[in-house]
């Protein structure tokens, strides 16, 4: 985004406006694409995705016009809108809910981790002169798209929607079958309606669009922010940024651990600490007036982690815990759309917010939402799977959406 501001005189509207197009079509893709995943199968959902970002990145790196960039991250967004739900839905076929907080922290880490690789490959390419220097900003475009193509080829040829559609020489987890039951089933609108009428679904869609809202802002905003706010170079803004991904691996696998260790696969109060936790680490931000690199970094690093546990759960094992193996993928589009709806005013409240008012209070704002997001878990607090044993109480959530006991 610098780059673009800098380079092709890109102004700060037209770089907000490509950020919403590509959010508003990633958030309503999500509401149809979990349908999809659980009515056709989510290999063939996902790869159909896979095939429109890599076509989109491509065609961003010839095209440089405002709007030609708008048209092609929206296409983007359609694409990238297939993953999320559909990857969960087939971990959830693959994977036991007793294991799913620390199964799901690991497998979190490819988005978060991805985040970093992706931030700092797409630096390396913008940065490196010598390699097409006639291309410029449009390598950090067309170099990660050909990565991807390589990584859609092993998808096409190696991932499989169940245990059951795997070929029988194929390893399979130990866990594989507790999950697997029913998991073929396509989903039906019955589903669908029970998973609307479950409170929990409203409730962390509502703390994931508070969550989305800042995660995302500080995601497509940190470079430009340390740019043009700290005037730190564009090399090493690019750099400090992919520290929120990289820390934020820590975070999501200790937020898995504890919740199936020490929470009893409740996903609510570890989220909600978590939360609160970011808020009072981004306050520091909008107290420091300026900040040393590594100030920054480190801030960035516990900011990362304490974003990325809470992100990790809500969207990938509590969406599962609701919807199960059979609707998995429907109740983690439900849930990732809710909250994609928080992406898409980020980028016009950043400019909003940092052009009248000063950066300062804007991380006020995103220290108000990480609170928010976490007052909005109270009520789930108990919240647990519905096949998790329990001592003294009964299942909580059951796929008719009633929430149960004591929520």
């Amino acid at each position: 985004m610098p780059a673009l501001h800098s380079v092709s005189g890109l102004g700060s509207l037209e770089l907000a406006n490509i950020v919403f197009g590509y959010s508003l079509l990633y958030a309503l893709g999500q509401f149809g694409c979990g349908f999809l995943s659980d009515r056709f199968g989510p290999g063939r959902v996902v790869g159909t995705g896979l095939v429109l970002i890599i076509v989109s990145n491509l065609l961003m790196g010839f095209h440089g016009a405002p709007l030609w960039l708008l048209i092609f991250a929206c296409i983007n967004g359609v694409g990238q809108s297939t993953g999320w739900s559909g990857l969960v839905k087939i971990m959830a076929s693959w994977f036991s809910s007793r294991q799913r907080g620390v199964v799901m922290a690991w497998w979190g880490t490819n988005y978060v981790l991805g985040g970093f690789l992706a931030t700092t490959f797409a630096t390396w390419a913008v940065s490196q002169h010598w390699l097409f220097p006639e291309l410029g900003w449009r390598r950090g475009f067309l170099l990660p798209a050909v990565v991807l193509a390589a990584v859609a080829v092993a998808f096409f040829l190696l991932v499989r929607d169940t245990p059951e559609t795997a070929s029988p020489s194929s390893d399979m987890p130990e866990m594989a079958s507790p999950a697997a039951e029913g998991s073929s089933s396509h989903s039906a609108w019955s589903e669908v309606l029970a998973l609307l009428g479950n409170r929990a679904i409203w409730l962390i869609g509502a703390a994931y669009f508070f969550l989305e809202m800042f995660r995302y802002a500080l995601m497509f905003w940190l470079p430009y922010y340390m740019v043009n706010r700290l005037h730190f170079g564009l090399t090493a803004s690019g750099y400090l940024s992919s520290l929120y991904e990289l820390v934020g691996v820590a975070g999501a696998l200790a937020a898995g651990y504890i919740s199936d260790h020490w929470m009893q696969s409740r996903r609510a109060p570890i989220s909600a600490l978590m939360l609160c936790g970011f808020s009072l680490v981004i306050l520091t931000l909008a107290a420091a007036p300026s900040l040393s690199p590594l100030a920054a970094g480190m801030i960035i690093s516990l900011a990362g982690m304490l974003s990325y546990g809470p992100d990790t759960l809500l969207s990938g094992a509590a969406a599962q815990d609701i919807g199960q193996a059979k609707a998995a993928a429907t109740a983690s589009g439900l849930i990732d759309g809710i909250g994609h709806l928080g992406a898409l005013i980020s980028p016009y409240l950043v400019i909003y917010v940092s052009e009248h008012y000063g950066w300062n209070r804007l991380f006020l704002v995103f220290a108000a939402a990480g609170f928010a997001a976490a007052g909005t878990l109270i009520p789930l607090w108990n919240l647990r799977p519905p096949d998790v044993a329990e001592t003294s109480e009964p299942p909580i959530v059951s796929m008719d959406g009633e929430l149960r006991s004591n929520v």
